[in-house]
This record gives C-alpha cells, structure tokens and sequence, in this order.
C-alpha cells in the first residue's frame, strides 16, 4: 500500500514522506489515527504544501523548544519512591512518575513518552534522564530519587 505520510512515524518517516507498506499496517494503523493518506496523484499534490508546512513549524518548534529546555534544565525534580533499607526500590521510577514530578516542580506538561530513560531507575540518588522536546532539542535534566 503506498501512503503519504501527514506525521512523522518512528521507523518509517516524517510528514510528507512517500511510503510504502504492507496492507494491515496502512489500513489499520496509520489511515485511522491520521499519520497518513493514501496517494493518488491528487494527494501528491498535497505533499509540497505538507513540506512548506512543516518546515515553518520546525523553524517556529526549535525556538519555543530551546527556551522550554532551559527551563526544564533548571528545575529541581524530585520522584518519591518506596524503598528498601539499602535504597533500593520496590519496582522502578517510570517515564509516567517522571512527567507528573516535572509538572509538580513547576515545569511544563511533558509526555509521558517524550521522556527517556536510559536504563531502569532502580536506585535512589540522582539520576540524569532526557526529554525530547523536537527531534532536533533534547532537555537533559537530573532528577533525584528519594525514599517515601
């Protein structure tokens, strides 16, 4: 199935990308949320207006980003965990308790899965944790893990 691409899909694309892939995938993922259209020579059309579109809002996207990144770099977040005596946690701090300390610190709302931890949080302590804001700007901030 040949589609246009109208949002930029992990391991496939980005907004205005002609692709090609199987049926299933196509007709019941991409066509229903709206990350794509089919194309004909119609849409093709379309797919410089996508182009000019997107690259306004990347140039608009990176300022708004790097003024949220530091910000976000000068927050001092805290995750309260369940730990054992030798501080060590019962589970582990998810990318979900992540963004909902950010925004109890005074940042701004951050999805859940625009945050990335490189490894389990398994410990308390500090731990440095990144949070992509565009493809382009990544806030690096560290984020203490105390026992609750």
């Amino acid at each position: 199935m040949k589609l246009i691409l109208t949002a930029a899909v992990d391991h496939l694309g980005i907004a205005g990308d002609v692709v090609e892939v199987k049926d299933g995938y196509g007709r019941n993922y991409l066509l229903p949320r709206g990350h794509a259209i089919k194309w004909t020579r119609g849409a093709e059309k379309q797919i410089e207006g996508i182009n000019r579109a997107r690259e306004a809002r990347t140039v608009r996207d990176n300022e708004h980003a790097v003024q949220l990144r530091t910000q976000l770099e000068e927050l001092a977040v805290e995750v309260p965990a369940r730990a054992g005596g030798e501080g060590r946690l019962f589970g582990a701090v998810t990318a979900a308790d992540i963004a909902s300390a950010i925004k109890k610190a005074g940042g701004p709302a951050v999805d859940k899965r625009s945050v990335q931890i490189g490894k389990p949080i398994k410990t308390v302590g500090e731990h440095k944790v990144g949070v992509k804001l565009t493809d382009a700007v990544v806030a690096h901030l560290p984020v203490k893990v105390v026992a609750a």
